[in-house]
Formats: structure tokens, C-alpha cells, sequence
């Protein structure tokens, strides 16, 4: 499911798909993208690049193409790989970068960057 807050400028995705599920969040204020996976029990942060992600506004239309027609092409279909690294616990300074949307997501759980 997909909920979008654009007077926030947060777009939260919650995927349920037994080990597979997580909870990305979009924060475009922020200029973060944050995804806990479950079966990890880790945080993923990687910095929005404005050529690989879509807009706050064109991210509900696609979306909904997406759902309409199960299968459309799209140049911006978002893949990321993670390749584990060091990892470490959110700090004040952390949240104060990432705000209280991607903390409240991450907190307690080891980050990776």
C-alpha cells in the first residue's frame, strides 16, 4: 500500500509479502529514502537523486498506472541494491539530518548509508 502526504512531502510504501515485507518511507523535504526490511531487522537510508526517483507529484500517477494495468513501462521503476557495509545506531545528529518521519521508522535498528 501506498499513502501519500503532500502537505508533508512523505510518501510511505508498506509492502506485505511474509519474509519479504518492509516500510519505505520517501521523504522528499528531507531529500531521504529510508527502508526497514523485515527480515533483516535493518534500516537502509540512501539520498533521493532526482534522475532515478520520481517526483512527489508523479509518484501517485504512476502508482496508480501501476495498479490499473498491473504492468506498465516506466522509465522510473526504482530498483536499489544494498550491499551490507558497516552499519551503526541512529544519534541525535542522525535524526536531526534524516527528521522525525525516517526516526521513527529507524530508531533502535542499525543503519546502513
Amino acid at each position: 500500500t501506498m499513502t501519500i502526504h503532500s502537505e508533508e512531502h512523505i510518501v510511505d510504501v508498506h509492502v506485505r509479502s511474509g519474509v519479504y515485507s518492509s516500510d519505505t518511507i520517501f521523504d522528499y523535504s528531507r531529500g531521504y529514502i529510508a527502508t526497514r526490511l523485515f527480515s533483516r531487522n535493518a534500516c537502509f537510508i540512501m539520498k533521493i537523486k532526482k534522475e532515478y526517483i520520481p517526483e512527489l507529484h508523479e509518484i501517485g500517477r504512476l502508482a496508480f498506472e501501476r495498479q490499473t494495468m498491473k504492468d506498465v513501462y516506466s522509465p522510473h521503476n526504482v530498483w536499489a541494491q544494498f550491499q551490507s557495509g558497516n552499519s551503526r545506531l541512529g544519534h541525535l545528529k542522525d535524526w536531526v539530518l534524516y527528521g522525525k518521519h525516517i526516526e521513527k521508522l529507524c530508531t533502535g535498528l542499525p543503519l546502513y548509508e
